[in-house]
């Protein structure tokens, strides 16, 4: 049997590439085309895709599930889920995932891949037993990163624990691309002695040595990878769908997509690009090749992020000193996998050291509740000096974060009865209350046109 390969163009490549703003029409079209391919699944869903929806596209994420799912007959569909954090930024209740993962697999959801940001099993429980719970497979994706404590032994204690969890299948979620061609066949085999689950190789361009991992990971026995349908393929993105399907024809790792589905889909996703390269939000920069990366370990999503506030600041020219910052932020909060949103966090902590000339002046709430243990146990001790300067004498949490939260699905949903008119709308509310406020405002009580602006339409059209 061939390798497996899952579709992530939908949900990755354009979050990667282009700060995910490809529109549901764009993803509808191409989802349609590609349901024919032959994927083991199509990721279209989940990251960032909620948040962009709401805040910069103006479209219902529900929306869009729904109509991808309609169109989608022939192959799974999967989504990127945070653990605990669902699609936002901070813990919510165990209610509030349970939800999620219902409505999620309700709207046309089959696989949901569960990660934590500091891999701590505690905030992956809840997601793996409501996905189960409602007839969905569950992946668990354990973040990639090197430090002195992340080794392949900490890795493989980790996979043995997502077994006894009930998860379907694991992930190795290498967000930086800095998995190199060796240490992918020492791992993946190691993992391949260790557990009996699937295991999916999931790794960016960035560096430079994605193919050759990917490589090395199939021949040491992973069983599926993610790439990504060119031309949203490189880069900061994942290495392209039609490439491996041609380097591993003939042999027993074929994976056997339907090249012809392929190239339909190709001039539709070309045009797309060609879109967001002409109006700006696709940097070309994203589309290169930095080795450097390797020293940093900043994942594409990260990259797009920290080149867009640097622009917004007008501090470009920071770009390498901010890049040199990351690793020294990351090793001072205890060496935490850099991923949505512990990568969000660090870099805009490096950010605010390398702009304000002095380190920790400025520290963003959500480090603050870092350093707390809000967001769970950092995978190593955080420097005690920089921890003594953000928290103080303030008590820091060693529970897990959300046995100290009361449901709150029901008392949003009494909160915003006036304008919430599903349990999907409560849910988006519950992770973007501000946002999906003014979106589902609009969306449920659109402006009427008064008299004069009728009046003003007609002369500009030349009419009454």
């Amino acid at each position: 049997m061939g390798v497996k390969i899952v579709e992530t163009g939908l949900r990755d490549g354009h979050q990667s590439l282009f700060a995910t703003r490809m529109t549901t029409d764009e993803v509808v079209s191409l989802a349609e085309k590609l349901d024919k391919a032959g994927y083991h699944a199509l990721e279209v869903w989940g990251g960032a895709t909620f948040d962009a929806c709401l805040r910069f596209l103006n479209e219902d994420p529900w929306e869009r599930l729904r109509k991808v799912r309609a169109v989608c007959k022939h192959t799974k569909l999967q989504m990127l889920f945070r653990g605990q954090n669902i699609l936002g930024y901070r813990h919510y209740s165990d209610d509030v995932v349970d939800k999620f993962c219902q409505k999620s697999i309700e709207n046309g959801i089959d696989i949901i891949r569960v990660f934590d940001a500091l891999n701590d099993i505690r905030n992956l429980k809840q997601a793996v037993i409501s996905t189960k719970k409602y007839g969905g497979e569950c992946q668990i994706a354990l973040s990639y990163t090197t430090s002195p404590i992340h080794t392949i032994e900490y890795y493989v204690n980790l996979a043995k624990e997502v077994e006894k969890l009930g998860a379907d299948s694991l992930c190795i979620k290498d967000m930086a691309g800095v998995l190199t061609p060796e240490d992918a066949k020492k791992l993946i085999s190691a993992l391949k002695q260790s557990i009996k689950l699937p295991i999916e190789l999931h790794s960016h361009c960035t560096g430079g040595i994605c193919e050759m991992t990917y490589m090395a990971a199939i021949e040491a026995g992973c069983d599926i990878i993610d790439t990504s349908l060119a031309p949203l393929c490189g880069g900061t993105a994942q290495p392209s769908t039609q490439a491996f399907n041609v380097a591993l024809k003939g042999t027993k790792y074929d994976p056997n997509l339907n090249i012809d589905a392929l190239h339909e889909a190709e001039p539709i996703m070309d045009a797309i690009k060609n879109k967001y390269l002409a109006n700006g939000l696709l940097n070309p920069k994203a589309l290169s090749t930095n080795p450097n990366i390797l020293t940093y370990q900043v994942p594409g999503g990260m990259l797009s992020n920290l080149m867009s506030q640097l622009k917004a600041q007008g501090a470009m020219d920071k770009y390498d000193e901010v890049l040199k910052e990351v690793p020294a932020v990351r090793k001072d909060l205890g060496y935490p996998p850099l991923v949505t949103p512990l990568s969000q966090m660090v870099g805009t902590q490096a950010v605010f050291n390398v702009l304000t000339g002095v380190r920790y002046k400025m520290v963003p709430n959500e480090i603050r509740d870092y350093c707390h243990g809000k967001y769970g146990k950092a995978p190593a001790p955080i420097d005690e000096k920089i921890l003594k300067q953000i928290v103080g004498d303030d008590e820091i949490i060693t529970c897990r974060p959300a046995d100290l939260l009361k449901p709150e699905f029901e008392d949003l949903k009494e909160k915003y009865k006036d304008i919430a008119r599903s349990d999907e709308d409560v849910l988006s509310l519950a992770l973007f209350e501000k946002v999906a406020t003014e979106f589902l405002t609009k969306k449920y009580n659109p402006k009427p046109i008064e008299e004069d602006e009728v009046e003003e339409f007609n002369v500009i059209l030349g009419g009454k």
